[in-house]
């Protein structure tokens, strides 16, 4: 059955198979609907380009797909870092252990690295950390996080909730129409945040619902959550030179069972958020970083010192 699998790029007329086998392999939540309106916001509207896109094909049927998003990093020095993101990789059930996954991630590489892309970077989960480290992707350390829990969380979470909306965890929040690139000089590869991409990552995502609060040169975009029955407000990014202005407008206006955010050590996002009464949790980490470099760069991309990251850099919500 191995042989009859065939590896090809994917087509438009392909996005119902595709999905289906996505909702198959992967599953969905009520936060992450794999519906074509997400398709398109991640792969085709993406401002740093359309995703590279393969299937496996067998039979006439799509029993593996395969993506990556392009992006782009900027480092210290101003540098621009063309990149790909592995995501929604997908083989059918029937059809594991065959060599799918490492037949369409190897081909994808090539047409990556043929294009000019210097960087393959991702957070695999534990499952599959292991079939990418076969393929030359290294571990660069786990993205940890900070956490400050409410009074609230003292109470029983409830389990049949429904995601909350921004305005029943945010109070004195902004339109996210304000979205401007105010950032300090960053410390290390982060994306770059120019207009177009914040109001295309924030303003535009199709299912999650941001927030912005804080005024001035220190502004936090905000994500209301629900995990395992708890009310969960995600700092995805802060901007701005002043980022503790930010952090006071997410502990005044933040209404949820605890506020969840990630930026480097070092940063004073971080700072800011530590004297706001956000903690580090020691051991636990909310994503591990994976690199495989294509190229010459010049920077150790596999030390965490090299990288300036935020939630909003990582997860795709």
């Amino acid at each position: 059955m191995a042989e009859r699998v065939t590896i090809r790029p994917y087509r438009d007329e392909d996005l119902g198979d595709v999905l289906d086998l996505l909702g198959l392999a992967l599953g969905e939540s009520p936060l992450l609907q794999r519906t074509p309106a997400l398709f398109a916001w991640k792969h085709l509207d993406n401002p740093f380009g359309r995703s590279i896109m393969l299937v496996a094909e067998a039979d006439g049927e799509v029993v593996g797909f395969r993506a990556m998003m392009r992006w782009e990093l900027v480092g210290s020095n101003g540098g621009t870092v063309r990149c790909v993101r592995p995501v929604d990789t997908a083989t059918h059930p029937g059809y594991r252990r065959r060599g799918i996954f490492r037949r369409l991630t190897l081909e994808a590489l090539e047409i990556a690295s043929s294009n000019g892309t210097q960087l393959v970077f991702n957070t695999p989960n534990r499952h599959s950390a292991a079939g990418y480290s076969t393929m030359g992707w290294v571990e660069v350390g786990p993205i940890g996080v900070l956490i400050r829990p409410s009074l609230r969380l003292l109470q029983r979470p409830n389990r049949e909730a429904k995601i909350p909306q921004p305005d029943d965890l945010i109070q004195y929040s902004s339109p996210l129409d304000d979205l401007t690139p105010l950032r300090r000089h960053n410390r290390g590869l982060t994306t770059l945040r120019d207009t177009t991409y914040l109001n295309w990552r924030f303003a535009r995502h199709p299912t999650a619902r941001y927030s912005l609060v804080g005024n001035g040169d220190g502004r936090a975009v905000l994500r209301p959550n629900l995990r395992r029955g708890r009310r969960e407000l995600v700092i995805s990014d802060i901007f701005g030179s002043q980022p503790g202005v930010a952090a006071r407008a997410v502990r005044r206006s933040g209404r949820a069972d605890y506020l969840v955010a990630s930026f480097q050590r070092g940063t004073p996002e971080r700072a800011a958020l530590v004297r706001a009464g956000l903690l580090p949790i020691p051991g636990l980490r909310a994503l591990t970083l994976y690199v495989r470099p294509l190229g010459a760069l010049p920077f150790d991309v596999t030390s965490m010192s090299a990288w300036d990251l935020a939630l909003s850099d990582v997860e795709l919500l």
